[in-house]
């Protein structure tokens, strides 16, 4: 006798792919974004908008925002919440100033990020052994380093100054040119060729001007990542801002993980506030001389989505905007509104490409919005000109709050042997 057995078999579910992975998709952008300033560099005849001056500018002042990012990046991927960071860059700007003033900017870099670990053992003693809220030791970290830092500015600056706000001068670290590669580069940018001589200036103040710290710091982006996502150090510390719990089931000792985060957090912050002092541009140590680049420094972290790529391109974007109020005025920001329109246009097709019609619909809206303002007016007032970066930040925010993803147990108390 024969039987007969019916096997029902369901279909393999293939796996959909997304036609470009993620670092091309950012690439992607990157070139939209060019080819909007262009547009608005030729249209409104500002050559500034993409001239080597102002992108070596950005460039200058979006290292310490992207030192400060890259500090909130592990502490928080440990699980643990850095609002510290501002503090802690202060903590650095003195540590950077005295060292370097004593025995040059090498010795200075270190200084800052000794002062600057501190600030992060400070907050790690505070939220992993004790368990104080992390916002609350954040800010307790923030007004500790400027009050330490006036207060040692005024016992070892003002004997030297004469003024207890600012430091002597301290040497800076040497600037460097890729040559010949620059001067080509510098001859397409005067030729004032549409498209050409933009990338060109773009280019151009990529490659010159740069000084050991700031290549450093660009070289901890992906020295972050391959730390966090590609070792086994990184996906234990990881562990511990998703799941603290289940990582202690499996031997990870959590406490040393965190401690070693917000340490190495702090650190990178310190050394952020130390690009303030000892790169071409500044005299020495200033009063109240970060001006917020630690808050912002967590903005492009989270515009970012707590991955290094993407708080490299919120630090670009801060840079920039920072760099070009300071170097060209109102005027140029002002040009800003017509090269915001355009990139939201491209967002428009993107979304109607993909057939989500509501979001095509509130970003017309806003590319309509941000015409009208560019149309209407003709500059922006020099008081809201000096908050650009400001700006930039609650308005990028605002736009990436939907896609953000934290790690699972950012800013959560942890215990050992608790569920």
């Amino acid at each position: 006798m024969t039987t007969t057995v019916d096997i029902t078999t369901e279909p393999v579910r293939q796996r959909t792919r997304r036609p470009f992975p993620g670092w091309a998709r950012a690439a992607l952008w990157v070139a939209v974004a060019v080819v909007a300033v262009s547009l608005t560099s030729y249209q409104t005849g500002l050559p500034e908008l993409t001239a080597s001056g102002t992108v070596q500018a950005a460039v200058r002042l979006g290292v310490p925002i992207l030192l400060a990012a890259l500090g909130g990046l592990w502490a928080e991927r440990a699980g643990v919440i850095n609002i510290g960071l501002e503090g802690m860059m202060i903590l650095g700007t003195w540590g950077g100033a005295w060292a370097g003033y004593q025995w040059g900017p090498v010795a200075g870099l270190v200084a800052a990020a000794v002062f600057g670990a501190v600030g992060g053992l400070l907050h790690a003693v505070a939220t992993v052994t004790f368990g104080v809220n992390h916002i609350v030791s954040g800010v307790a970290i923030n007004l500790l380093g400027a009050g330490t830092a006036k207060y040692l500015s005024t016992l070892v600056f003002e004997p030297i100054s004469h003024n207890p706000r600012e430091s002597p001068p301290v040497p800076k670290f040497d600037t460097y040119s890729v040559q010949p590669l620059g001067d080509w580069l510098q001859e397409l940018e005067d030729m004032q060729r549409v498209g050409l001589s933009d990338v060109a200036g773009v280019l151009g103040g990529l490659v010159t001007g740069l000084s050991p710290l700031t290549v450093l710091a660009f070289l901890l982006v992906p020295v972050s990542y391959l730390v966090l996502w590609r070792s086994p150090f990184g996906l234990r510390l990881r562990s511990c801002g998703e799941n603290p719990v289940a990582a202690e089931s499996l031997g990870v000792n959590v406490y040393r993980y965190k401690y070693l985060a917000v340490i190495v957090s702090g650190a990178l912050a310190g050394i952020g506030g130390a690009a303030l002092i000892l790169n071409p541009g500044q005299a020495g140590y200033l009063e109240n001389q970060t001006n917020n680049r630690g808050y912002i420094g967590l903005a492009a972290m989270i515009f970012g989505n707590w991955r290094p790529g993407g708080l490299l391109g919120g630090a670009a974007l801060f840079g920039y905007s920072d760099g070009l109020q300071l170097r060209s005025g109102e005027t140029t920001v002002h040009a800003l509104f017509y090269a915001a329109a355009l990139v939201l246009l491209a967002v428009v097709a993107v979304q109607i490409w993909r057939r989500k019609w509501f979001s095509a619909g509130i970003a017309a809206v806003f590319a309509s919005a941000l015409y009208s303002v560019y149309w209407f007016t003709d500059e922006l007032p020099e008081e809201l000109t000096a908050y650009t970066p400001h700006l930039v930040t609650l308005i990028v925010l605002a736009a990436a709050s939907q896609r953000l993803r934290p790690p699972a147990a950012n800013g959560l108390q942890y215990r050992r042997g608790t569920d």
